[in-house]
C-alpha cells in the first residue's frame, strides 16, 4: 500500500475511485475526458494486497464442488483451461491481464510452455516477477506493461495461445481488446476467456437488478457487464471463431455456488475467515487499529470496505441468479 500511494494518500484515492462511474458518465455527455484504463489501475493497486491476502496468488472465481476447498477448485479449473487450450511443450503463451501470475505459474509447471504476461498495473507486475523468481521460473516467464486493448508494442502472429482470467471483462471496448489478442496470435492459434456476465434472469426494469449491477460495476471496476450473447458478438467481431461458451457454473450434480467463499464456510477455517462476512467486518476494525498504530497507511481500512461491499453485490448477483463470474469461451484464430 505504501508502495503504490507514496504520502498516505490511499484515503484520497478511494474516494477517487469510488466516484468513477460519474466520471464515466460525465465523459458520455461529453464534458469529461474520463479513461476507464486509469479506473482499473487504481482499482488494484488500491485492492491488490488485499485481495491476495483473502482470495490467494489466483485472483478469480471457479466452480466449486462440496468436497474441494476454494483452492482445490481453482487448480482444477486452471487444468481445464490448459486442457483446452491443447499446450504442448515449446509454445509461447500470452496471459492477458496477468495479475500477479498464479495461474501463469501453473500453465508453466504444468504445460512447459513459456508464458508472457500483459499487465498495466507496475504493482502487479513487479509482484508477479518476484514470485517467478523465487519459483525458479524467471526463464519461462516475460512480462509486458501495457493495455491489452493497444498491444501495439508486441508484433503480429507472435503467440501460439491466449488467456484472459476475469481480465477483458475489465475493457472500455470490449470488441477492441479481443482485436489486439486476435492480432498477436498465430493463425490457428486458440484463446480462452472468463469473463463477468450478467445472465439472461437480469431485467433492466428491474430496480434491484439495476442497483445490483451498478454495484458490481463500481466495486469491480467494470465499465459495463456484458451479456453471454455481447461476449460471442463481441468475439466474432474482432475475427474470432467462437468454438463454445457457457457458464461453467451451471452443472449437472452436486455443487457449491461460486460466491459461497463470500458468504458462509468453504474451505479450511483458518484461510475461509478471511472471507466469511464476519471476518470481513473484523478486518476493517483491524485495519483502523492498525492505521492508528501507522503500521498501515492512513485509508487502509477505507479500502477493506469497499472490497467488503463488492463481496455483498457478488453475493446479492449470485443469490438472484443475475450474474456470474464463469463465463468462458473457447475461440480461434482463423
Amino acid at each position: 500500500m505504501r508502495d503504490a500511494h507514496p504520502g498516505s494518500g490511499v484515503a484520497r484515492r478511494v474516494r477517487h475511485f469510488d466516484g468513477w462511474l460519474d466520471r464515466a458518465a460525465s465523459e458520455a455527455a461529453g464534458t469529461g475526458t474520463y479513461d476507464h484504463a486509469e479506473t482499473v489501475r487504481d482499482y488494484y493497486e488500491l485492492s491488490n494486497g488485499f485481495m491476495v491476502y483473502g482470495w490467494g496468488e489466483s485472483l478469480h472465481f471457479a466452480p466449486l464442488a462440496p468436497d474441494e476447498s476454494l483452492e482445490e477448485s481453482k487448480v482444477r479449473h486452471q487444468r481445464a483451461m490448459i486442457a483446452r487450450l491443447k499446450l504442448e511443450q515449446g509454445m509461447e503463451v500470452v496471459d492477458v491481464g496477468c495479475g500477479i501470475g498464479g495461474p501463469m505459474r501453473r500453465v508453466v509447471r504444468e504445460a512447459g510452455v513459456r508464458v508472457v504476461g500483459i499487465n498495466i498495473n507496475e504493482i502487479q507486475l513487479a509482484e508477479a516477477r518476484k514470485l517467478n523468481a523465487e519459483a525458479g521460473l524467471e526463464d519461462m516467464t516475460g512480462f509486458r506493461k501495457c493495455s491489452f486493448e493497444d498491444m501495439s508494442a508486441i508484433e503480429a502472429d507472435t503467440f501460439d495461445g491466449a488467456y484472459a482470467i476475469e481480465s477483458t471483462c475489465h475493457a472500455q471496448d470490449k470488441q477492441r481488446a479481443f482485436a489486439e489478442i486476435l492480432r498477436v496470435l498465430k493463425p490457428g492459434a486458440l484463446f480462452w476467456g472468463q469473463e463477468m456476465c450478467l445472465t439472461d434472469r437480469f431485467d433492466p426494469r428491474d430496480g434491484r437488478h439495476r442497483t445490483i449491477k451498478r454495484d458490481l460495476m463500481r466495486g469491480i471496476a467494470l465499465h459495463d457487464i456484458a451479456t453471454f450473447g455481447e461476449v460471442n458478438r463481441a468475439l466474432e467481431g474482432a475475427g474470432f471463431q467462437v468454438i463454445e461458451g457457457s457458464d461453467w457454473e451451471v452443472r449437472e450434480g452436486p455443487s457449491t455456488p461460486w460466491y459461497q467463499p463470500m458468504e458462509s464456510r468453504h474451505g479450511t477455517l483458518g484461510t475461509a475467515v478471511r472471507r466469511l462476512p464476519w471476518g470481513r467486518k473484523a478486518f476493517i476494525a483491524g485495519s483502523k487499529l492498525a492505521e492508528m498504530l501507522r503500521l498501515f497507511p492512513h485509508g487502509s481500512a477505507e479500502v477493506v470496505r469497499l472490497l467488503d461491499r463488492t463481496a455483498e453485490a457478488y453475493v446479492a448477483g449470485g443469490k438472484t441468479g443475475i450474474f456470474t463470474p464463469l463465463y468462458c469461451f473457447l475461440a480461434r484464430k482463423p
